[in-house]
């Protein structure tokens, strides 16, 4: 029996190398089947080419729509070295496909212009091209398939040699997969922004900026699990809104109250449960003229996250664990806010949010029960580079803290520090590393996000603390405002004195001024220090382990008297001992909490 004569089907729309290639296959005494266009350029060229008719026996039809789709081809492609296989196409006279070269038509590029229509999109649907590429692909333990013109000169290589080995079949199989995925991927994407309902995608205002356009949230399985009551969200709306609704979520699980959060650019500027408020924390929070607030949790627990860092929480995406109530959308209707994420709202209360800002403002009602799929990895492309990892599912709970290093032998920590601990490392959780957080009374009092060093997390985190505790003096609580200063304007005001950043000439200075009936004179540095000694039972939490003594030393400055952090660094023996020597109880925290 004369020996079988290899056999390649090529069939491309890029025809970069290909006559390089086909010049290859020639002299290795390999049949070269083509399509079309294909076989036109290799045949002017002057090399031996048949058409795919030659052993389909069928010419192209549909303007060229179908032109492989046919047992001689798919059968010569995925026949396996079985006798079955081989008595299969005995008996209907088709020969084996050793190498299949093929890419597809330029999707991307077509959509992609201006005012593309869905018919020209149609049109550059590959049928033919995918299926020869997927059954190359899935049978590249004897087929060899190419289907990027890059692996044209280094294929040639190994078949001068003698054969393609099986690490090549195997690489060039991978690539064929991602060619079609990613070309699936992109009709997915045009035809889902063409036809979805809305329940699955949704078009956004823009990107992380104005002129990134084309934006959009989707889900490929099901719906989403948001709807939009009010506005219109933008890329950075959702970020924070899908970051910020775990957080409060988790937070409600782990104690059992009311979870507020305030979010500004992917990172807490604060979050608490719903505690009952003292007389001072309700002005200080700028809270005292919300009626029913003495019986909502949940306007507590939003009261304290956005009274943690007013600064930072001007113009917040807001979550709430619960059905929105009356006092809790009295609050943030005084509030310059861009959004709010919430399981739902008391028709009174969505009636109040919805004239805020014009009518404009974002309202997005979420599933309490979505839950994203445990085992499906999160993906992210940063420059054109897409990475995976498992989502960060790890629970956080008071049971989270019972391993106590330091100081060694002593009893549980207690009930209001195991919540405030939880309180700080969800927080943490859902910040942007590296991050520290500071909580006491049920709630964020000063956080440090996304900095190079965790010292200066420790500190910046520490500052806020401070100004926070600062904002409850009584020279603050008695400031005699100007009548008509805006809220906004009154907590620059108080940061600017807390922080002792008071201007102390020209304009700057004359509209600080210009905002009180009698203007209060700065803090001096005793005034500080004693009244920041009055600030006990602190609790700090970092995502990291802390690598230097000094975090500890700054941590204390700021009343601390119980740290949670991850062990792990060389120096862990001085920190813990530092700690020991300021009075501070040291927890273990095993899980570190890194988020980027």
């Amino acid at each position: 029996m004369a020996a079988h004569q290899r056999i390649a089907i090529v069939s491309v729309y890029d025809k970069t190398g290909l006559l390089d290639l086909a010049k290859g296959l020639i002299q290795n005494n390999i049949r070269i089947l083509a399509s079309g266009g294909t076989a036109k350029l290799i045949r002017d060229s002057g090399f031996p080419v048949e058409d795919i008719s030659a052993i389909t026996k069928a010419p192209e039809m549909l303007a060229g729509r179908v032109k492989t789709l046919h047992p001689a081809v798919h059968a010569g492609i995925l026949a396996r070295d079985l006798a079955s296989d081989e008595k299969d196409l005995a008996e209907q006279n088709i020969d084996k496909v050793d190498y299949v070269i093929c890419n597809l038509y330029p999707f991307k590029e077509t959509v992609a212009k201006i005012n593309s229509t869905i018919a020209e999109a149609v049109e550059e649907i590959d049928i033919g091209g995918v299926t020869l590429i997927r059954a190359a692909a899935k049978n590249h333990a004897r087929v060899t398939i190419l289907s990027d013109p890059t692996d044209y000169p280094e294929f040639l290589k190994e078949l001068e040699a003698g054969e393609v080995t099986k690490t090549r079949r195997d690489l060039y199989a991978l690539k064929a997969f991602e060619h079609t995925a990613d070309y699936d991927k992109a009709i997915a994407g045009f035809f889902r922004a063409k036809y979805s309902t809305g329940k699955s995608y949704l078009p956004l205002r823009y990107g992380a900026n104005p002129h990134q356009t084309g934006a959009s949230a989707y889900v490929t399985e099901g719906e989403l699990p948001f709807k939009v009551l009010g506005g219109a969200p933008g890329y950075i709306n959702l970020l924070d809104a899908l970051n910020s609704w775990p957080l409060v979520k988790e937070l409600k699980a782990a104690l059992g109250k009311p979870a507020a959060a305030s979010f500004k650019h992917v990172s807490p500027a604060g979050a608490a449960i719903g505690l009952p408020l003292t007389a001072e924390e309700r002005k200080v929070y700028m809270v005292d003229d919300i009626a029913g607030i003495e019986t909502s949790g949940l306007a507590q627990a939003y009261a304290r996250a956005r009274g943690a860092d007013r600064m930072s929480s001007f113009g917040d995406m807001i979550a709430l664990s619960d059905i929105v109530d009356v006092p809790t959308a009295s609050i943030i209707s005084k509030e310059v806010s861009d959004g709010v994420i919430a399981p739902g709202y008391e028709p009174a209360a969505l009636e109040i949010l919805k004239r805020k800002k014009g009518g404009k403002y974002l309202v997005l009602q979420m599933d309490p029960d979505f839950e994203p799929k445990a085992k499906e990895p999160e993906s992210r492309t940063v420059y054109g580079v897409t990475l995976t990892q498992r989502r960060n599912d790890v629970d956080v709970s008071p049971k989270t803290f019972s391993n106590i290093i330091t100081p060694k032998g002593s009893g549980p920590i207690p009930r209001d520090a195991a919540r405030d601990l939880t309180v700080a490392t969800i927080a943490v959780k859902y910040t942007q590393s590296n991050s520290v957080c500071y909580a006491v009374r049920g709630q964020v009092v000063g956080l440090g996000a996304g900095q190079q060093s965790r010292i200066h997390c420790t500190r910046l985190a520490g500052d806020k603390a401070d100004n926070w505790w600062l904002r409850f003096h009584p020279r603050v609580l008695g400031i005699k405002w100007k009548k008509g200063t805006k809220r906004p304007d009154k907590s620059n005001a108080i940061d600017l004195l807390v922080s002792g950043q008071l201007p102390k000439s020209g304009a700057e200075k004359e509209s600080f001024e210009g905002m009180f009936e009698e203007v209060p004179a700065a803090f001096t540095e005793e005034e500080k220090t004693e009244w920041l000694s009055k600030l006990t039972g602190v609790c700090v939490s970092s995502d990291a382990f802390f690598p230097f003594i000094d975090n500890v030393y700054r941590a204390a400055r700021s009343g601390v008297k119980y740290i949670a952090a991850p062990s792990g660094s060389q120096n862990d023996g001085h920190v813990f001992e530092t700690a020991e020597k300021l009075g501070i109880t040291f927890v273990e925290q095993n899980t570190r909490l890194f988020h980027h």
